[in-house]
């Protein structure tokens, strides 16, 4: 009698979790409305299957639960009951697959005067080309692809010379005009997904597949990778912008054409350097894993790391220069920065390419070294704060007293803390070097011996140090905090 009460409560609990729950499908900004109709019909079908299969297996567990004396009837077989069995899942199948296939029919045929735009997928970013003047894409092919031309756009169709090629996770759309989107891959698989525009299809390697749709809201939607591709699949991001006609071809003007990329590409400058640097970042995927503003992400970031110390995951030291940038491009995992994984592949690149990556590192910011930390006139705190984000102590460390894998910078400067071995101990600057150079040492009550050792110079430790006197409470009630809080 329980299990069929229980097997009644889910059912009446997922019809009023369907019916109640506050998550549904985004409203659609585009003219597929019917890819949500399609969807509710399924849903209603194979939820009218699932009630009538669990309400019988209530019914059947208290009809036919056991009794003492009885014994259990045995029927080899019921052509009627099989009969019917057939004919109603074939119908409730029918019914799920008609809809799909009418609707993707019409998912496939493209209008005449469909704008054009090509999507290519590679790990982990997406890139955008248009036709352009003559409202003809170029003739392409992988085994052209190259650091200045990562479409693979074939020089001797002339077509393709004015093609607009858009070089990051950005594009802009014209509102209410029907677009047919044209998708291919240069690596693996990917699945070019836009869940508001109701747009999504496999990206396949060596085919070239296409759907298409009328953006109808002006706004801003996420593009996203819906086929795992990998360690950087997570950040295989980007945005589709719906404007008005105006917007559009203002935007649209303001973007380089095929031709004028290998123009500037011949141009013997610094300036054509760092947009080859920029281009091999977009071919190869690198800005999936580093970031180029200072923000985390799987990878070391590249703002401000020409010149810094990073500590490696040998436990060693390194300054990164020129020959440490080349070496690691070359042999990612031979001298890794601590706290990163080991996921880089390799890549063999001349030494054109490599000095325009390393040029582009550099334009990006240097950091300072640990003998110019007590520059006069620089404060010794903000410098000490620059050390912290440059050594990822804060990615355990808060400093606004909130709870984290290590013990939070903020009033600790000063404070009494009870140590694992049940000792107490004053944090002051000498526990504060010995916490860092040797961090399992004394280990504070609450806390996993998971900190790294680091080797930082002694201006750089009064440096950290200020910092985190900069974040104690001027007065002694800190000192009152409970142990590990």
């Amino acid at each position: 009698m329980a299990i069929a009460i229980i097997l009644i409560l889910i059912v009446v609990a997922s019809v009023l979790f369907n019916i109640l729950a506050p998550w549904h499908a985004t409203p659609a900004a585009s003219n597929w409305g019917s890819i949500d109709t399609t969807q509710f019909i399924t849903l209603v079908i194979s939820g009218i299957f699932f009630i009538a299969i669990t309400v019988f297996m209530a019914v059947a567990v208290m009809r036919y639960r056991h009794k003492d004396g009885a014994r259990a009837a045995y029927q080899p077989g019921n052509k009627k009951l099989e009969l019917w069995l057939i004919i109603v899942t074939s119908v409730g199948i029918a019914a799920m697959l008609a809809p799909g296939l009418v609707v993707y029919s019409d998912f496939v045929r493209v209008p005449k005067k469909a704008y054009e735009l090509e999507v290519v997928a590679q790990q982990w970013q997406w890139a955008f080309r248009f036709p352009g003047r003559d409202g003809k894409l170029g003739k392409s092919d992988i085994k052209f692809a190259d650091s200045i031309n990562p479409f693979g756009l074939d020089l001797k169709d002339p077509a393709g010379q004015d093609d607009i090629l858009i070089l990051n996770n950005e594009v802009h759309l014209p509102l209410d005009k029907p677009v047919k989107v044209l998708l291919r891959s240069k690596d693996v698989l990917h699945d070019f997904d836009v869940p508001q525009m109701r747009g999504k299809m496999d990206m396949v390697p060596g085919m070239v597949s296409y759907f298409w749709f009328t953006p109808t809201k002006t706004g801003q939607y996420e593009i996203m990778c819906a086929e795992y591709c990998g360690v950087g699949h997570y950040n295989m991001r980007g945005h589709m912008i719906v404007d008005e006609q105006n917007a559009f071809d203002q935007w649209l003007s303001s973007q380089p054409t095929f031709a004028q990329t290998l123009a500037a590409a011949a141009k013997p400058s610094r300036d054509s350097v760092l947009e080859k640097g920029r281009l091999l970042v977009e071919k190869y995927g690198c800005n999936a894993c580093h970031s180029q503003d200072g923000s985390a992400s799987l990878g070391p970031g590249w703002k401000g790391l020409y010149g810094r110390t990073e500590q490696l995951a040998d436990g060693t030291s390194v300054q990164v220069d020129e020959a440490y940038l080349k070496s690691a491009i070359l042999d990612p995992k031979a001298r890794r920065v601590q706290g990163y994984p080991p996921v880089m592949v390799a890549y063999t690149l001349n030494d054109d390419e490599l000095g325009a990556l390393v040029t582009l590192i550099k334009s990006l910011g240097t950091a300072r070294q640990g003998d110019e930390l007590s520059a006069p006139g620089e404060d010794l705190a903000a410098q000490g704060q620059q050390l912290a984000k440059s050594f990822g102590c804060l990615a355990c460390h808060s400093v606004d007293g909130s709870k984290g894998v290590g013990p939070s910078w903020q009033g600790l400067y000063g404070k009494t803390e009870t140590l694992e071995d049940g000792t107490r101990i004053k944090v002051d600057e000498d526990y504060i070097k010995e916490s860092v150079l040797k961090p399992n040492a004394k280990i504070v009550k609450g806390y996993a011996p998971i900190m790294p050792t680091f080797t930082p110079s002694d201006k750089e430790l009064s440096a950290l140090i200020a910092f985190i006197k900069s974040k104690a409470n001027a007065d002694a009630d800190t000192s009152k905090a409970e142990p590990g809080k």
